[in-house]
């Protein structure tokens, strides 16, 4: 499993530089990046959950790893996350067919 920091995105890396740098203030952040309080909360969130999911190391699964990190960014829905997890825990149980007669 890859270290967080190499499964960010560069605008999550750029995100956590730029609060760095303003000293963690989100007052700060949101006006450098001329949106308002809540929209940066809310940004600051979405990763600190993205960062959970990535760093959980019962995840072993790169591909759920990477449906909970969008569900977290709020890149998926709730019911499509459902959805396409469910679907892929079906697909991993069933038996392969190896075309074999």
């Amino acid at each position: 499993m890859k270290p967080w920091h190499e499964v960010l995105e560069d605008e999550d890396l750029q995100f956590i530089k730029r609060l760095v740098l303003a000293s963690g203030s989100l007052k700060e952040l949101a006006q450098g990046y001329g949106v308002s309080y809540p929209t940066i909360r809310l940004r600051l969130d979405r990763l600190i959950e993205k960062l959970k999911v990535l760093d959980r190391g019962e995840i072993q699964d790169e591909y759920e790893r990477l449906l909970r990190a969008s569900y977290a960014e709020g890149k998926l829905e709730k019911g499509t996350f459902q959805t396409l997890l469910a679907a892929y825990e079906t697909a991993k149980q069933k038996p392969e067919s190896g075309g074999t007669r």
